[in-house]
């Protein structure tokens, strides 16, 4: 089973079709998203706390982080990350459910938020392609996909980079760039918070160097930007929209805002409303023109069918005699 057929279809309401889902018919600037949040790299769910307040403080309608411990980052490392598509997936079914609950969603595809490598996680819950055994297709779910620092491209060798190298060799392939455009938002956040240049200055600049260069190396740019962990080009999928902060840092800290502040979380949520907003009406036009079709469908096959009946009553009636030549 996928996260596509999950969930059984709502009862038909008319003979051509399922019922259409409530927020088909409604301006998708009167809805708001239910939100997914996708926790990155060594991250566990309560670190993002205070995103998901923030997240309801600017009007997400409900919000779901995906319980991903880091604990199963480790495991990740070791046995594949397949285990933890499966719990996004079945954290993706439980934001659906949200959804279809919230008189303020209506039940609208999701909008996912994936931090870092959970951003790799959401494009793989889109793929129709199984990864490490595993079939998610659940991009009719999803309204839109925002990255935040997620290493979409990645060439590194080091730990956390072969994870990244991995999956972002098996999105390339089978779900590459905004591949369910337009029906499906893409934004993808990244930062040039954080410089590094081929030879440091000191040794937190050296640090940061080896830590881009374990996601994507670059020889002969110099500086390479960054948000500290994830260069500047390594965050910025291929035809989405996209976004470069000035300040963000990767990960929450002290010194410094990440993606999540309030701060950077003002200047990337109504870009990203915007993308999924845009999305649900080309859904909607999909939907109108599939709807057209059917009912000219329809109507070809009952006229179609008149005709059918209409020649065999014709057939049925007794032939007139033939006329007798006269003597």
């Amino acid at each position: 089973m996928t996260v596509a057929d999950a969930a059984p279809a709502p009862t038909p309401a008319r003979s051509t079709g399922p019922a259409p889902a409530a927020w088909l018919a409604i301006d998708p600037a009167d809805l708001q998203p239910t939100v997914l949040v996708l926790g990155g790299f060594m991250t566990s769910a309560p670190i993002y706390r205070d995103f998901e307040a923030a997240l309801r403080a600017r009007g997400a309608a409900d919000v779901v982080v995906a319980p991903i411990w880091t604990p199963d980052w480790i495991l990740a490392s070791v046995r594949g990350m397949g285990p933890l598509t499966t719990r996004a997936g079945k954290a993706l079914l439980r934001a659906s459910a949200a959804s279809t609950a919230s008189p303020a969603s209506r039940g609208a595809p999701v909008l996912i938020v994936g931090h870092s490598a959970g951003g790799m996680l959401a494009r793989l819950l889109t793929s129709p392609v199984p990864f490490e055994g595993r079939r998610l297709n659940g991009s009719s779910r999803i309204g839109a996909i925002v990255t935040l620092g997620t290493p979409h491209v990645a060439t590194g060798g080091r730990w956390g980079g072969r994870i990244a190298r991995a999956v972002a060799r098996f999105a390339e392939v089978n779900v590459p760039g905004a591949c369910f455009a337009p029906t499906t938002g893409y934004l993808s956040v990244a930062s040039r918070a954080i410089a590094a240049g081929e030879v440091p200055g000191d040794g937190r600049e050296r640090f940061t160097r080896n830590l881009y260069d374990g996601v994507l190396p670059q020889p002969g740019v110099d500086p390479i930007t960054g948000d500290g962990l994830v260069p500047t080009v390594s965050a910025l999928l291929d035809g989405s929209r996209q976004l470069v902060l000035d300040d963000a840092v990767h990960a929450p800290a002290r010194h410094a805002p990440w993606y999540g502040a309030e701060s950077q979380l003002d200047r990337w949520w109504p870009v990203a409303l915007e993308t999924w907003r845009t999305a649900l009406t080309a859904r909607q036009v999909r939907a109108r023109a599939r709807d057209t079709a059917d009912e000219a469908l329809a109507e070809q096959a009952s006229h179609e069918r008149a005709v059918e009946v209409t020649g065999r009553a014709l057939g049925a009636r007794p032939r007139a005699p033939a006329a007798r030549p006269l003597a």
